[in-house]
C-alpha cells in the first residue's frame, strides 16, 4: 500500500478509535439492549414526552453504532481491495479504492466532530436571538442578513426554522429578531455563534459609497423541555401585552396579541408575536426559561461564562467574528482564527467550517488566549 493511502487509513483509524471512545463502544450493545426493552414496556406512553425523549436518545445511540460499523466496514473492505488491486497489478481498482478511502476519512473527520456535541444540552431544539447594535439603519440591516445566513444554515441542515418575535428597523432590515431552530443537535452546533458580528462594506445606504463598518449581536440559548424543573417566581415576572410591530405580512397582527415578559432579577426580556395572546404567553414562558437554564450552563462553564460576560455591547472590542466585504473578501473568527475568502458561501449559511473549528478548540481545552499565544 502507497504511503499516502496508509495515512489515509491511519487518520480514518484514528477518528474510529476517538468516536468509539466517546460511545463507550464496550458497553454500547448492552445500552442498546436496554433502551430497547423500555420501548417494550406498554406503559411507555403514558407519559408521551418522557416516551419521545427516550425514543430520541435510542435513535442517537442506534446511529452512533451504525456509524461505527459503516466506517469500519467500509475501512476494511476498501483495504483488501487495495490489497487485491496491488496483487493482480489492476492500478485503476487501487485508484478507485483510495478515492474512496479518501472520502471516508472525511466522512470519520465529520462523525468525529459530531461526538464532540455531548454537552448536557447540545442535543436539544434551540433559539436563536439577533439584535442590531451600533450603526443605525446599517447594523438593522445587517441584522437581517445575518437572520437569513443562519436560515440558510438551518434549512442545509434540514432544521425547522419558526419565527418567534420581530422588531423592524425604521428605515431597513430589522432591530430584533427570535427564531426557534429545531432539529438534532441544533444547540450545540449554534451554541459557538453567541457574540457580536461586525461587518465592513460600502454602505447601499450611502450616496458617497463610503465604507461603513456595522455590528450586531447573535445569541443562541437552548429549548429547555418540561422534564427540566426551572422556577419562575410569580411576582419576579412582568407580562405585558402590545400590538406587534413586525416587518409586515403574516407577522403583523392587528389586536394587541403580542406577549413581553420581563424578568426583574435578571432584566431578561422575551417576546413572542404569534396570532394567539395564550399562545404567545406559553411560548414566551419557554424562552424564558430557556434563557434562566442557560444562565445555569454559563455557571456551570466558566470559559462559556467568561465569553457571555465579554459580549457586551454590540461595537468594537467585543466581536468573535468579521465579515469583510471591502476593500477585501474575508470572513475571519477572531477566536480560532478559521477564516475564508468565500463571503458569499458564508452569508448564504456556509457556517460548518467556523462552527467545527471552534467546537475543536473548545475540545481541545485550550482557552482563546492560549489559542492566540501559539499563533
Amino acid at each position: 500500500m502507497r504511503a499516502e493511502a496508509q495515512n489515509t487509513v491511519a487518520e480514518i483509524q484514528k477518528s474510529l478509535e476517538l468516536l468509539k471512545q466517546r460511545l463507550n463502544w464496550e458497553t454500547a450493545e448492552y445500552r442498546l439492549e436496554e433502551f430497547n426493552a423500555r420501548v417494550e414496556d406498554p406503559d411507555l406512553w403514558n407519559d408521551p414526552e418522557a416516551a419521545q425523549k427516550l425514543m430520541r436518545e435510542r435513535q442517537m445511540l442506534v446511529d452512533a453504532i451504525n456509524t461505527c460499523k459503516s466506517i469500519e466496514t467500509d475501512l476494511n473492505d476498501n483495504i483488501e481491495l487495495i490489497e487485491l488491486g496491488e496483487m493482480e497489478e489492476d492500478d485503476e481498482v487501487v485508484k478507485d479504492a483510495e478515492a474512496a478511502l479518501k472520502a471516508l476519512a472525511v466522512k470519520a473527520a465529520e462523525k468525529e466532530l459530531e461526538a464532540l456535541l455531548d454537552g448536557e444540552a447540545d442535543g436539544n431544539d434551540t433559539f436563536l436571538e439577533i439584535n442590531s447594535g451600533a450603526g443605525g439603519t446599517e447594523s438593522c440591516d445587517w441584522a437581517s442578513m445575518l437572520a437569513r445566513m443562519y436560515v440558510r444554515w438551518a434549512e442545509k441542515k434540514g432544521y425547522k426554522v419558526e419565527l418567534q418575535s420581530e422588531s423592524a428597523g425604521e428605515e431597513a432590515g430589522i432591530k430584533s429578531a427570535t427564531y426557534k431552530i429545531s432539529g438534532p443537535n441544533a444547540y450545540g452546533w449554534l451554541k459557538s455563534e453567541s457574540g457580536v458580528h461586525r461587518l465592513v462594506r460600502i454602505s447601499p445606504y450611502d450616496s458617497a459609497a463610503k465604507r461603513h463598518t456595522s455590528f450586531s449581536s447573535v445569541w443562541v440559548y437552548p429549548v429547555v423541555d418540561d422534564n427540566i424543573e426551572i422556577e419562575v417566581n410569580p411576582a419576579d415576572i412582568r407580562i405585558d401585552t402590545y400590538r406587534s410591530s413586525g416587518a409586515g405580512g403574516q407577522h403583523v397582527n392587528t389586536t394587541d396579541s403580542a406577549v413581553r415578559i420581563t424578568h426583574h432579577p435578571t432584566g431578561i426580556v422575551v417576546t413572542s408575536s404569534e396570532k394567539s395572546q395564550h399562545q404567545n404567553r406559553d411560548i414566551a414562558m419557554k424562552a424564558l426559561k430557556s434563557r434562566l437554564y442557560q444562565l445555569e450552563l454559563d455557571r456551570r462553564n466558566a470559559d462559556i461564562n467568561a465569553a457571555h460576560e465579554a459580549k457586551g455591547d454590540a461595537g468594537w472590542g467585543n466581536q468573535i467574528r468579521s465579515y469583510v466585504l471591502q476593500p477585501y473578501q474575508m470572513v475571519k473568527d477572531l477566536r480560532t482564527n478559521h477564516e475564508t475568502s468565500d463571503t458569499k458561501g458564508v452569508l448564504d449559511g456556509d457556517l460548518d467550517g467556523f462552527m467545527a473549528a471552534t467546537l475543536a478548540l473548545n475540545a481541545s481545552g485550550k482557552s482563546r488566549a492560549e489559542a492566540q499565544a501559539e499563533d
